[in-house]
């Protein structure tokens, strides 16, 4: 069983990641942010390098994959190769921070990529506003994420809402993380174990 956890920056994914593998038993895949050869000097010169750093990740994120569809075990995966797609380098493109030939050349390899793929068994969409991400940011203080702009998280935002709109290749769970605080209080992820035993498992909570 393949779980994707997706969202934003800065909203928790890699925290409900690990809190869910250790709730269900299941394997973790976490992003590797950290690795990306060109990410600092992405947030430094977006233009520059958005192009770089998208295949970067395109190339990081088929091997995560390959690697979760061959593992045979049940695993949770920290953010989707979609989202690169379909909301980070379009978003860049509409910045005119990648060039029209560089997003045409990425999305046309993305499409090969896609065909090789097999969607999650669930997606966990995490959503919050713009203040709640920039808190979040400055919490877990990573000197490169400290510099993105307002509205830039603002049109990542944007993009997300009408993607997880449109997503139909498997079942989807929507939590609203400005309303939910998973991390510090028990009774709140105990609503999202709930949402997902019912969308896995059938079970629904009684009310």
């Amino acid at each position: 069983m393949h779980i994707a956890v997706a969202g934003n920056i800065g909203v928790g994914k890699t925290t409900l990641t690990t809190m869910l593998a250790k709730q269900y038993g299941w394997e973790t895949n976490f992003e590797n942010v950290d690795n990306n050869p060109y990410l600092d000097d992405f947030y430094q010169d977006m233009k520059a390098w958005s192009f770089n750093v998208q295949i970067s990740y395109l190339h990081s994120r088929l091997q995560n994959i390959r690697n979760i569809q061959n593992s045979g075990k049940d695993v949770i995966q920290d953010r989707t190769i979609y989202e690169d797609a379909y909301i980070f380098a379009p978003n860049l493109h509409s910045m005119n921070l990648m060039a029209s030939r560089d997003f045409e050349t990425y999305f046309a390899l993305f499409r090969q990529v896609e065909q090789l793929l097999q969607a999650p068994d669930l997606l966990i969409y995490l959503k919050a506003s713009v203040p709640t991400l920039v808190r979040r940011i400055q919490t877990k203080g990573r000197e490169y994420e400290n510099s993105i702009r307002l509205d830039y998280l603002e049109n990542l935002n944007k993009r997300y809402e009408t993607w997880i709109q449109s997503y139909n290749l498997g079942k989807i769970l929507i939590i609203d993380t400005d309303k939910l605080d998973f991390l510090e209080n028990k009774e709140d992820f105990s609503t999202i174990i709930d949402r997902i035993d019912a969308e896995l498992f059938g079970l629904f909570k009684n009310e």
